[in-house]
């Protein structure tokens, strides 16, 4: 049985203009240059990219969260991470800061003083700025690859 490989639009905009590409990827370099384990990190990136329905990126961050140590338990998990007993209390802290983050749109105060303040009992502002960095480019990510409909699995 053949499997349809679907195509992208376009090339993704971030190769289309020369100098976005290297912008984007020092950024996601600084963000990882904050203190916070890889693994939380991949973790925020996977479920951004699972909010926002982006099967590239939430390929790319399965492979990228096993490739940074975290369990299948944790991956096959983290859509409802609320239920689950895999997660640390820091990576719920920032599983929510990042879905808060995220979801921007779906209330009026989209990241409420009871969600910052818990992320901020367990990180420090410069791993709070990691956090939320790594959140921003997810979200950038998945824009630009939803909109072209990169296909998951398939580079750029």
């Amino acid at each position: 049985m053949a499997t349809h490989q679907p195509k992208a639009r376009m090339t993704n905009p971030a190769y289309v203009l020369p100098d976005a590409g290297p912008a984007i990827m020092n950024l996601v370099k600084a963000a990882r240059q904050g203190g916070v384990p890889e693994s939380t990190l991949e973790l925020v990136h996977l479920r951004a990219s699972q909010i926002n329905s982006c099967g590239f990126c939430v390929d790319i961050g399965a492979k990228n969260a096993r490739k940074a140590g975290v369990s299948d338990e944790k991956l096959f998990a983290v859509a409802a991470w609320r239920e689950a007993p895999y997660f640390t209390d820091e990576e719920r802290a920032a599983l929510a800061l990042a879905e808060a983050a995220t979801r921007l749109a779906d209330v009026s105060d989209a990241v409420p003083d009871a969600i910052w303040d818990a992320a901020a009992d367990h990180f420090d502002e410069k791993q709070l700025a990691s956090i939320v960095l790594m959140v921003a480019i997810t979200n950038l990510f998945n824009r630009l690859n939803v909109t072209v409909r990169q296909p998951a699995g398939v580079g750029f």
